[in-house]
């Protein structure tokens, strides 16, 4: 067979075929008295075979090897061209993100996609103050899409750099939310942090919806975070939440000043005394929680808070007595 009828039947090129032969790879059975390059039925195998292992990605050399040498392990091969593959494909997938990241954020003209770039790259840096210099320049000059913000901020362990990405995801309003929630649900505790920590600095109704779905989160330092951030916004769902916090010891200055917030409201006042009040009479609550809790208790304004500091004034841990008396006193000097 023909050179020209073998390029026809196998799908490689004329040119292939010689280069193939010049490497050693596939040589003609011989030549027409015009010269011409016959194949025979062995060589058009081979060259079948050439071409299924170009397919998995090998190079003309090593498919020599595994043609001609007889002690040829393909194991070891294999195991390389899966790695290679998989770094192509991962180099792919993160030059495609980029792009639609490019896209997502509409350039008007080249310089715009170049600015874009920029701060893509330095929102990558090994420099904090880099990262720090491209959060604030997303808001002040060019528009970094949102999903590189909240990928930059579930990633971000350096708290200045964390607080200005998160600064700088919430002047986006309610668009990275979606992608905040699925944090949320990460395997990775740092990462449901941040997420958390991110949502709650978003100023919107929405956000406030995520926060108090965190209240049942697994993660209990989520449902803290969120029960901060809800007490700071007035809304009552946080209080059992505030309240487990200061019995358990988790940030619970913060959670008792939360309280204290919450309770300006005279309408949640009494519903937060009553609280702290059966917390205070649970036989499973020790001795420094109950002071926690009084302590938490004399910052509640109204009746309730006033008739339960009152018993307590007398309660049999003197440190809990001598508290709510204090309180008292200062309740009745105002």
């Amino acid at each position: 067979m023909l050179i020209g009828d073998v390029a026809r039947r196998s799908g490689v090129s004329a040119r292939m075929l010689r280069h193939y032969e010049s490497l050693g790879l596939v040589r003609p059975t011989g030549r027409t008295d015009s010269g011409y390059r016959e194949y025979s039925s062995e060589n058009i195998r081979r060259i079948f075979h050439i071409e299924s292992l170009r397919s998995l990605g090998l190079s003309l050399r090593d498919i020599g090897r595994a043609l001609d040498d007889p002690d040829f392990a393909p194991a070891e091969l294999v195991d390389d061209l899966i790695r290679q593959t998989r770094d192509r494909i991962a180099a792919e997938t993160e030059l495609l993100t980029r792009l639609r990241r490019i896209d997502a954020a509409k350039p008007a003209a080249w310089e715009d996609v170049l600015q874009i770039v920029a701060l893509l790259q330095a929102l990558g840096s090994m420099s904090a103050g880099a990262r720090q210099r491209a959060a604030l320049s997303a808001v002040a000059e060019v528009p970094v899409p949102v999903e590189a913000l909240v990928e930059a901020v579930l990633s971000e362990s350096e708290p200045n750099v964390a607080g200005a990405l998160r600064w700088a995801l919430a002047q986006s309003g309610q668009e990275g939310l979606a992608l905040l929630a699925e944090g949320l649900g990460s395997l990775t505790a740092e990462v449901r942090k941040r997420a958390v920590q991110s949502i709650a600095e978003i100023p919107d109704g929405e956000a406030t919806a995520l926060l108090q779905n965190a209240l049942t989160n697994p993660d209990i330092v989520v449902r803290g975070y969120a029960a901060l951030a809800l007490g700071a916004r007035g809304t009552a769902d946080a209080v059992p939440t505030l309240i487990d916090m200061i019995v358990e010891e988790r940030n619970d200055a913060d959670a008792a000043d939360a309280l204290s917030t919450l309770a300006s409201d005279p309408a949640l006042a009494d519903h937060i005394a009553t609280g702290l009040a059966d917390r205070l009479a649970h036989d499973a609550v020790g001795p420094p929680a109950r002071r926690r809790l009084t302590q938490a208790l004399a910052d509640i304004s109204g009746t309730l808070a006033s008739r339960a500091l009152a018993d307590l004034a007398h309660d049999e841990d003197r440190v809990v007595a001598l508290t709510a008396t204090y309180a008292l006193q200062l309740r009745d000097a105002h």
